[in-house]
């Protein structure tokens, strides 16, 4: 297969400009030199595996639209060894033999002789003799609802010619399935032997693979939430623009990544399933979108649970540690999408994608513990100083943050059970609903700042205020000595445990930093 893109960092920054000066394999599955691997008694290489709706139509020649499904082999090429040729004539026909098998899942068993209680793949002499086969063929039982299933192509090498090609032809897809496609060869002669060429695999309504199909749908319907939420927001923002906080402003930034998002997500499948090829610049930019939007959001989350421009004016002297934290996340997230997005449309293994999905865990997790040991914090401040209207305010944030975190561990547990038990993809019709999820709920939770921090006539009801007595003398706090004396003494405790706090949130940032640092230059 494509080997994966790898872009080096120096050069993305260029790419983020030229958006269609390349593009990235994807349902047209390109093979450069590919490599068969051998197993059992028989030699193979992936050609692909997708997601295919029915055909509505046979006749391959109509344009998408037509509702016409397909797998076609274009320029497919087989080159064998010199020594491989050596051993044959130019007066000799078929001197070897090489076989595309494409095959739905549910039909797997029927390939290799497991139902003839052996665990060759290639039919042996043995089984030669008993009928079962011919000698130098792929075992294959054929379905009782279709004699032609699983799908057998052959392509013979003749005298001693190193190349031959596979006739241009197309599958007709007349089943949802999802369909593996292989290639394969039997004779020991043939090890070496390399492959080029492409395949193009189509969906009735156009390229696009059938598990990411259903993301272009919701993908635009983000983008008119976004739109709406937006909306909804800029008029409450005009409307009361002389009382707005700084926190609107970053509440503002986060509503327009996400718009520009789900956007750029919704163009790049649209031309993806046009085209068949996904252009790397749009990727690039939908990829980084994604990776500033999900680090401004937590770094939002993380301000307002520190109770910035309510409790405290500014950050302080965590600035430069809430800033290193959002960098890092940045850059792993960034890391993390462009793997998956830029490389080839199959799943890359599981070890490069546990190298890069452990540092974004590690890095998430450090968030939710930083944003509940804030909000911990903040919440007995606003007690020690009887303020009842932040103090509900931040109420009503910390139960809709914990029931999102509720809700996201147990999605997390689908998650894992969902890929435990379908390591073949055979529930591929409902596998986008797990990438959704996650995008839904990110929404909501905006949402819901935008409801509990929306610009009012009334913002000092919730804005930080530098005369503090004002807050007291509001909730009827007696200022006497006794009363400021308990007041600062409480205060100084709830310092004190606040700066024992951050000292357990440097350590994390430190490590993080330590083990992470060479990952994120």
């Amino acid at each position: 297969m494509r080997p994966r893109l790898r872009p080096d960092p120096f050069y993305l920054g260029l790419l983020l400009g030229l958006l269609l000066c390349h593009r990235v394999g994807a349902s047209i599955h390109e093979y450069y030199n590919g490599a068969f691997i051998p197993r059992s008694n028989s030699f193979f290489f992936h050609g692909g595996s997708e997601g295919l709706y029915a055909s509505a139509e046979v006749n391959i020649t109509a344009p998408a639209s037509d509702g016409n499904s397909f797998i076609q082999f274009e320029s497919v090429t087989f080159r064998r060894t010199k020594e491989s040729t050596s051993m044959h004539s130019d007066m000799q026909q078929k001197t070897g033999l090489v076989e595309a098998i494409v095959v739905e899942i549910q039909d797997r068993d029927k390939i290799g002789g497991r139902y003839l209680n052996t665990d060759a793949i290639c039919c042996t002499r043995e089984l030669h003799d008993r009928n079962l086969c011919k000698v130098g063929e792929v075992i294959i039982r054929p379905s009782q609802d279709n004699s032609d299933w699983p799908k057998r192509i052959q392509t013979f090498f003749d005298g001693s010619s190193e190349e031959t090609t596979m006739v241009t032809q197309a599958i007709p897809i007349r089943k949802t399935g999802m369909y593996y496609l292989y290639f394969m060869f039997c004779d020991p002669q043939l090890k070496g032997t390399i492959i080029k060429g492409r395949t193009v695999w189509r969906n009735p309504h156009g390229y696009l693979p059938g598990k990411m199909a259903p993301l272009m749908t919701f993908y635009g319907f983000m983008s008119l939430a976004y739109l709406l939420l937006g909306l909804c927001w800029f008029l409450q923002f005009v409307r009361y623009w002389k009382h707005t906080l700084q926190l609107h402003y970053h509440i503002t930034a986060v509503i327009a990544l996400g718009m520009c998002e789900m956007a750029f997500w919704y163009f790049e499948y649209g031309n993806f399933n046009s085209t068949g090829s996904r252009p790397m610049g749009i990727t690039i930019w939908a990829v980084t979108f994604t990776a500033v939007k999900k680090t401004v959001s937590r770094l939002l989350l993380l301000v307002v649970s520190m109770g910035y421009g309510v409790v405290r004016p500014t950050l302080g002297g965590i600035t430069s540690r809430v800033a290193f934290l959002g960098l890092v996340y940045f850059i792993a997230s960034e890391a993390l999408e462009l793997v998956e997005h830029l490389g080839n449309i199959n799943d890359f293994s599981g070890k490069a994608r546990l190298f890069l999905v452990l540092p974004v865990a590690l890095l998430d997790a450090t968030f939710i513990v930083w944003i509940f040991s804030s909000l911990s914090k903040t919440l007995e401040k606003l007690q020690i100083r009887k303020s009842t209207a932040k103090l509900e305010l931040y109420r009503k944030f910390t139960n809709s943050l914990a029931v999102s975190v509720l809700l996201s561990v147990a999605w997390i547990g689908y998650e894992l059970y969902f890929n435990a038990t379908d390591p073949l993809s055979e529930l591929w019709q409902r596998s986008w609903i797990v990438s959704a999820f996650w995008n839904v709920l990110s929404y909501v939770l905006l949402g819901i700042i935008c409801i509990l921090w929306a610009p009012s006539h009334n913002p000092t009801r919730y804005a930080y205020s530098e005369d503090t007595n004002d807050d007291f003398d509001d909730e009827g706090i007696p200022l006497t000595g006794s009363g400021v004396r308990g007041i600062g003494d409480n205060l100084s405790k709830l310092d004190r445990k606040e700066r024992k706090n951050m000292d357990h949130v440097n350590a994390v940032l430190y490590s993080l930093s330590t083990h992470c640092g060479a990952y994120t230059l």
